[in-house]
């Protein structure tokens, strides 16, 4: 072919190459991220799930006097959807993270899993709803012991339920050490949810 004829030539495929580009690159990159997709949802397959929350106080608001220490000193309710199947138990953790000491405010395990949540002052009764146990909180008692930081800036109180897939072989008085050490590798899904409260001093 004659030299100026291949330029010519060049010319006319540039923009066809162009407009070729312009189509169906979009479309290949398409492709890659969908079966890249779906890879990581085959590789990935959704972790069960529980979630946790309370009619007593919003999650991350205020929690109401009478469930401290400066009102009734009640538990506060509590409620959650079916567990994942598999499920064989539940258990609650309440934990004050902004103590000089991470304080452990309250324990109750073996929740049967067909139960859905804890009404208000459920810890007082002697033996907890469908015979569920508490443990020693840091005040050395059984049960519930509600917020009651020392007057100045707001605690935030971490409640945190967890899916078992055991009945726990603890007894009622069980320390929060004894608890995580039993539902260590059986934690089936967990959720928490966090309320504040905060002492004026008046």
């Amino acid at each position: 072919m004659i030299p100026e004829m291949q330029q010519i030539d060049s010319k006319r495929r540039a923009p066809q190459f162009i407009v070729f580009a312009m189509i169906f690159l979009p479309v290949l990159l398409s492709f890659l991220v969908l079966w890249q997709t779906h890879q990581v949802s085959a590789q990935s397959p959704a972790q069960p799930s529980v979630k946790l929350q309370s009619s007593s106080f919003p999650d991350g608001g205020a929690i109401p006097r009478r469930f401290t220490c400066d009102g009734a000193d009640i538990s506060p309710s509590l409620q959650w959807p079916a567990p994942p199947a598999g499920t064989k138990s539940l258990a609650i953790v309440m934990d004050d993270p902004d103590a000089p000491v991470d304080f452990t405010h309250w324990l109750a395990y073996n929740i049967p899993p067909d139960s859905h949540g804890l009404e208000e002052g459920a810890s007082a009764q002697a033996s907890m709803t469908k015979g569920s146990d508490q443990g020693i909180n840091d005040f050395r008692r059984l049960g519930y012991g509600g917020p009651c930081p020392p007057p100045g800036k707001p605690h935030h109180y971490v409640f945190r339920l967890y899916a078992l897939d055991i009945r726990l072989n603890l007894p009622s008085g069980a320390t929060k050490r004894q608890l995580e050490s039993a539902m260590e590798r059986h934690i089936v899904a967990e959720h928490q949810i966090i309320g504040i409260y905060r002492r004026t001093g008046e």
